[in-house]
């Protein structure tokens, strides 16, 4: 494991030392469902059922059993605290996931200790984890936030070892998502103030022309609305999508 103490942004050409402070400073209250990632808390349902479809169908698995991934190494890279590697470990997998807050991994290493599960958990940037493949890799709202997306996505797909799955979500850069994300949910406090650069979301073309060119056969690309009764999944993308890729 990468000592949480490293000063990432130093070793780690993929992230922005900004980013990382700021999402540092989110680190004690990410696991309130009340606190600064309260609407993480709301999303990860809708992610988790979206990563569940995918697998079944990219494995043709029983989507009743408990342990889909089991015998199947997983990497969530842009983790957090741990939202998603934890029920990515529940569902059987083994779990490697990075996040560039050192801060984050310091919670998420203890959350997921106090809660039994063995995570190899990582503090650092898409390059902790070069020269290693995995049968699934997810990056959830993590490409907006890099240094050089191209160059991100390129070292995710690299990290999708043979027959293996990547999904990602992101933010579209919409007039759509500028109103909710930025000028509504920051202005509001729904998400902390400099979450987000607008002119950093991509739109699915230009991150499945990232995905293409990295090597991977892009799969599916689902929209995640939000209405009154929160998040779901959709035919539009105008807000934030999802996106798999498979390798051949």
């Amino acid at each position: 494991m990468t000592d949480a103490s490293v000063t990432t942004d130093t070793i780690h050409p993929s992230v922005v030392a900004g980013e990382a402070a700021h999402f540092g400073r989110m680190a004690q209250e990410w696991w309130d469902p009340k606190g600064s990632s309260a609407m993480l808390h709301r999303l990860n349902p809708v992610r988790l059922r979206y990563i569940r479809a995918a697998i079944d169908r990219h494995w043709d698995l029983d989507d009743r059993s408990f342990t889909p991934l089991a015998g199947r190494r997983a990497l969530d890279m842009g983790c957090g605290a741990g939202l998603l590697a934890e029920p990515l470990a529940r569902l059987g997998a083994s779990v490697t996931a990075v996040d560039a807050a050192p801060e984050s991994i310091a919670v998420a290493r203890a959350h997921a200790g106090a809660g039994g599960l063995t995570i190899d958990y990582r503090a650092g940037g898409v390059e902790a984890v070069a020269g290693e493949t995995f049968d699934l890799v997810t990056s959830m709202e993590v490409v907006e936030h890099v240094a050089d997306p191209r160059t991100f996505v390129a070292a995710l797909a690299a990290a999708v070892a043979p027959g293996g799955l990547l999904v990602m979500s992101t933010p579209n850069r919409t007039w759509l998502s500028r109103v909710a994300l930025v000028e509504g949910a920051e202005l509001t406090g729904q998400i902390p103030r400099g979450t987000h650069d607008w002119d950093k979301f991509l739109t699915p073309d230009e991150l499945g022309g990232m995905v293409r060119d990295a090597g991977l056969e892009v799969g599916d690309v689902t929209g995640l609305t939000l209405g009154t009764s929160g998040f779901a999944l959709g035919a539009s993308t105008a807000l934030d999508y999802f996106l798999t890729a498979r390798r051949a």
